[in-house]
Parts: structure tokens; C-alpha cells; sequence
């Protein structure tokens, strides 16, 4: 068999396609490697568990594998995360019971073919940023074993690191899905709250739970994200995407920066963020630094405030045992106890009024760009100051939720003593897949190794799946880049994909009397290829876009130059009778410059 250690969703699906028959031979040879006191999992798929899980899913397969595009992939889930059958501990033996039901997020992976092999460790109760909290030890960093992990979704980013699954799901309430993500150099992908169903997931601060995912690539992270997510009725928390939002970044972004950043005396963290300004700069991003401070602000009220209190109410009467408890997590969450209802509601007063300004501040940039982390600490520190530095992890990640962001954790050029140093893109809620489409050109860019697998990144194979949030519009005339009317698409967030031509069998003609000018577009077996701009445009605007198209011009289907067929303009035949055919300038751009030449 294969080794399959360190490969990413595309290799797993290509050699499964032509092993399918062997896959739960496979899988158990896969397990076996593992090391048997590695405390990154609290539990480990069987045979009989992963022959179980084979043999529902190997007929369908056979006749429909387009319906199961995750076949016999492996992944990890996050003990604090049911998985039925399977005991949810959240890192506390004495919470421990057995799963009735799949977290409906596990449920959609497993649908899609997806084999789940193994429950992760946390800090316990996903209370913390270290992944030292458990009593089934500390998960320690991927690169060097003297330094933490980062939590509270130790395990998953571990497994993930390493190459054991390509994919795993943690939770992120302060940060937990992007810490561990930037101290073990993979993606860290904390989705928009609410696309990412809840149901089946312990919660910790129920308003401010978002399930993550971690993986190698952009790519897979983003692919898991859509397949788990989208509504679900059992989750009073759960929302749909309002497809308002853009499908992609400029290809020259501008890029909010913080004004003034603490690292707290950490210089080879500082060093290493300089190296990603650089970086981010040597893309073509323009940086823009912004006042941080109600930044700051809103991540200190999750752990010095009454928000605290969610985490009280989550644990319940476990409260009530600490000697069962992590000393640090039973001080922090008994903490809630202190605070009144008034407390709590003034706190969101503050957290509404704090998380305005950030949408203001975020409003005339792409994104915003910060340190996942502004230090790392060794597990002897952790045991000196296990709150202040746990506190230090959460000085750009504790926020993001609170003020209701999307953020995307990325490998980042390491620091000098080779430990990984991640940054971390936020931006307003369901900007997901911006976020994604410029973590694809960034790991692109850099081409670092994938985790700590040492396996190189195929920067070839990578790209983002279509988006049904998006409709693609082909655009032959004014609403071309500079033209008079492409702020019909730019101000309802549409992006430019590329430039490309129709399938050769149209006629392009220079519409009479429209003002501005306008071209029409005919198929025509006797036509020639016309060129053309690709652009995504959100599903909720293209109505409004749509509804200023004047007669005789409208919207219909184009076919390009490689076979697929897009949205684009067409016109009325009655109207071509006065136009003046123009399809040997091949395009719109083409004839307006010799218009314009014949008039000077």
C-alpha cells in the first residue's frame, strides 16, 4: 500500500479512485504507523469501526462516486464534538458519556464519504489558547517538542501537522481553530458563525462558537467548509449565507494593518511579522495601518468580563465537582459565577458599541491583517504564568467572533529559531471566500513546505470550488474595466475573474442611438470568437443588476471559447438591424480606440 501520510484532499481522492476495493485495508495499515502513546487523540478508530464505516458507504460508491467525493478519506474530530457511538469527553473523563447522534457538521462529511478515524485532544472544555489543559497530557508543538501547540484544538491541529488526516475539525471561540493553526504552520480556517452548523457541539461560549477546520491548503480547508456548512433548523444559532458578499480579492488588495503592535518583548515574532509585511507587499497589497485600539478592546472583554459567564453556564454541574476539573479551567469558568445580568447586558452594549467601530475601521479596506500569535511560549513557561500567557495568544484572535467576523489562518515565514509564525485575515461576516481566494495566492506565493510533513506545496493543483453564491457574467461592451458603466458591477462587490472570448460563433455590432454606446452580441454559426471579461458578481445583487440592462439588450447564456457556458449579455434581433456590424475588431475595446483614433 501507498504511504499516505502528509497528502492533501487531491491525492487521497486520486489514489482512492483506484483502490477503492482496498480502502479499508488501507485506512487500517494507515492507523497502525501511529504511534500508540502519541496524546494528540484521546480515542482511535478499529478495524471493525473503519470496515463498518467502509462497507456502508463502498456501494454507493461503486455506482454513483460523483456522490461521494470525500470516499475513504480520513478525518479527525475534536472531542468536544459527538460522533455517534463515540464517548465526547471535552477532556474531562468524569463529563464523559456516548454519542447518541453525529454533530450534523459530521453527519455532512460522512454523507459526502468521509471516514472519521479518531476524537482529539483539547484544553479541557476548550477553555484556553495552549493545548496544556488536559488530562490526558500536553499536545506539544510539531516542530519542537519544548513549546505548546496551541489550543484549545491541540489534537486536531497536530494530526493535521503531521500528515495523519488531511483535515480535522476543531472549535473557535477566542482563537482555538487559529493558534494552533499558525504554531504548527497550517490553515486555520474560523468560519463566519453560523454558516458551520453547532448542532452535536458542546458549546463554550454558545454566541461566540464557531466550528473550524484545519488542513494543509487553503483549498481543502475551504472545500470541508462549504460541504459541512449551510443551514440547519436545529441550530437556533445556525444562518444562511445572504450571498451579498464578494466571491474573490483584488488582485492588489488594500490590507488593514494594526498601527501599533504588541508582541511582548517576543523580537523573533516581530521579525518574522516583518517578513510577512514584505511578503504581503511583494504581492501587490497596499498596506494600511488603522487604529487597533477598539480591537484591543472587545478581545479583553471575552475572559474580563461577564462574557465568561457563557462558559459557566456551558459546563453546568461540573461546576460543581472541581476536583474533576483543570485547576486553571475551573478558576476561569467559576469566574462567571461573579457577574449579575446587568453585568452581562451592559457587556453587550459595550461588546455592540466596540464591534461598530471595527465594522467602520474594516469598511474602506479588503481585510484586515494581524499576527496569529504575537509570541510562542516553551511548556515549562506555561506552568510559570498559565493565564497571562494564555491571555498574550488571544491578543489578535479574541475578538474575531465577538464582533462577528470570518477569519483564515495562514502559514506565515517562520521566526529564526525555525518555529512557524502565522498571520491571520479577518474581515466582515461571510467574506469567507475572499478570505480563501487570496490564502490560495498567498500559500502560492510563499510555497511553504505543507505542516510539518515536509511535503512541498503543488501550487499548480490549487483552486477554490465554484461558488453557488456567485453568478458568473460575461461582459462585452461598457461594463468592461474602464469602461463608463463597470461601477454597475464593482459597487455590488462584483470581482474580475479574467479576459478571455466566446466560443466562435457570435457577431459583435455597435448598437445605434444608446448612450453611452453599447455593443449587442448575436450567435451566429457564421460568427468569430468576440473578447470578453469574466466577472463574479454576488447572487443577492444580480437582480439589481440585471434591472438597470436597458432594451433591446438583456441577459442570457454565452458559451466560451472552452466549452462552458456563463451569464452574459445578449440582444434583441430587431434592434441589430440598424447596428453596425463590428465583429472584425474581435472586440468592444477594440473598436472604441478606433473610434476614438478617427476622431482625433
Amino acid at each position: 500500500m501507498t504511504l499516505m501520510t502528509g497528502k492533501t484532499l487531491a491525492a487521497w481522492q486520486q489514489h482512492i479512485k483506484h483502490n477503492s476495493d482496498d480502502i479499508a485495508v488501507l485506512l487500517e495499515q494507515h492507523l497502525a504507523a501511529w504511534s500508540s502513546d502519541d496524546n494528540a487523540w484521546i480515542a482511535i478508530a478499529s478495524p471493525a469501526q473503519l470496515q463498518a464505516q467502509v462497507d456502508a458507504l463502498l456501494p454507493l460508491y461503486r455506482t454513483n462516486p460523483d456522490a461521494l467525493p470525500l470516499f475513504g478519506i480520513p478525518f479527525a474530530v475534536k472531542d468536544n464534538v459527538d460522533v455517534a457511538g463515540w464517548p465526547t469527553t471535552a477532556a474531562c473523563p468524569a463529563f464523559e458519556f456516548i454519542a447518541e447522534q453525529d454533530a450534523t457538521a459530521v453527519a455532512r462529511l460522512k454523507a459526502a464519504g468521509a471516514i472519521m478515524v479518531g476524537k482529539t485532544n483539547l484544553d479541557q472544555f476548550a477553555t484556553g489558547l495552549v493545548g496544556t489543559r488536559s488530562p490526558y497530557g500536553a499536545v506539544p508543538n510539531t516542530f519542537n517538542p519544548d513549546y505548546v501547540s496551541g489550543g484549545s484544538s491541540s489534537g486536531s491541529a497536530s494530526v493535521v501537522a503531521r500528515g495523519l488526516v488531511p483535515f480535522a475539525f476543531g472549535t473557535d471561540t477566542a482563537g482555538s481553530g487559529r493558534v494552533p493553526a499558525g504554531f504548527n504552520n497550517i490553515v486555520g480556517l474560523k468560519p463566519t458563525k453560523g454558516w458551520l452548523p453547532a448542532t452535536g457541539v458542546l458549546p463554550a461560549c454558545r454566541l461566540n462558537d464557531t466550528l473550524s477546520v484545519f488542513a494543509l491548503t487553503v483549498e481543502d480547508a475551504f472545500y470541508i467548509a462549504t460541504l459541512a456548512g449551510g443551514a440547519d433548523s436545529a441550530d437556533a444559532y445556525s444562518r444562511s449565507n445572504p450571498a451579498t458578499a464578494p466571491a474573490a480579492m483584488p488582485s492588489a488588495p488594500v490590507l488593514a494593518i494594526p498601527s501599533e503592535l504588541r508582541f511582548f518583548d517576543d523580537a523573533q515574532a516581530q521579525q518574522a511579522w516583518d517578513r510577512a509585511l514584505d511578503a504581503l507587499r511583494a504581492s501587490g497589497a497596499t498596506l494600511k495601518p488603522i487604529d487597533f485600539s477598539p480591537f484591543y478592546q472587545l478581545a479583553e472583554q471575552l475572559y474580563q468580563g461577564p462574557w465568561v459567564a457563557e462558559r459557566t453556564a456551558a459546563v453546568g454541574e461540573m461546576l460543581a465537582h472541581p476536583q474533576q476539573m483543570d485547576p486553571t479551567v475551573y478558576t476561569i469558568i467559576a469566574a462567571g459565577l461573579n457577574y449579575s445580568a446587568v453585568d452581562a447586558f451592559n457587556a453587550e452594549y459595550l461588546r455592540a458599541e466596540l464591534a461598530q467601530k471595527i465594522q467602520h475601521a474594516l469598511r474602506e479596506v479588503d481585510a484586515l491583517v494581524v499576527p496569529t500569535s504575537p509570541t510562542i511560549h516553551t511548556l515549562d513557561e506555561m506552568k510559570q504564568e498559565p493565564v497571562r500567557f494564555n491571555s498574550h495568544f488571544g491578543t489578535y484572535t479574541n475578538f474575531t467572533n465577538l464582533a462577528d467576523l470570518s477569519a483564515l489562518a495562514l502559514p506565515a515565514p517562520f521566526r529564526a529559531d525555525g518555529l512557524p509564525a502565522g498571520i491571520t485575515l479577518l474581515a466582515p461576516a461571510w467574506h469567507d471566500r475572499a478570505l480563501a481566494d487570496f490564502g490560495l495566492r498567498w500559500q502560492r506565493q510563499l510555497a511553504l513546505p505543507l505542516g510539518a510533513t515536509g511535503q512541498p506545496f503543488d501550487a499548480a493543483a490549487a483552486r477554490l470550488p465554484v461558488s453557488a453564491h456567485h453568478v458568473r457574467v460575461a461582459v462585452v461592451g461598457a461594463h468592461l474595466r474602464g469602461m463608463l458603466l463597470n461601477a454597475q458591477l464593482t459597487t455590488r462587490q462584483a470581482v474580475f475573474v479574467e479576459a478571455t472570448e466566446t466560443a466562435p460563433c457570435y457577431r459583435l455590432y455597435a448598437l445605434a442611438n444608446t448612450q453611452p454606446a453599447k455593443p449587442g452580441i448575436a450567435r451566429d454559426a457564421s460568427g468569430a470568437a468576440v473578447l470578453v471579461e469574466l466577472w463574479d458578481i454576488p447572487l443577492a445583487r444580480f437582480g439589481e443588476f440585471v434591472a438597470e440592462i436597458p432594451a433591446p439588450l438583456g441577459i442570457g447564456s454565452l458559451e466560451l471559447c472552452d466549452g462552458r457556458w456563463v451569464k452574459g449579455f445578449i440582444c434583441e434581433s430587431a434592434a441589430l438591424n440598424e447596428a453596425t456590424d463590428i465583429t472584425e475588431f474581435k472586440g468592444w475595446r477594440h473598436w472604441v480606440a478606433r473610434q476614438e483614433t478617427r476622431h482625433v
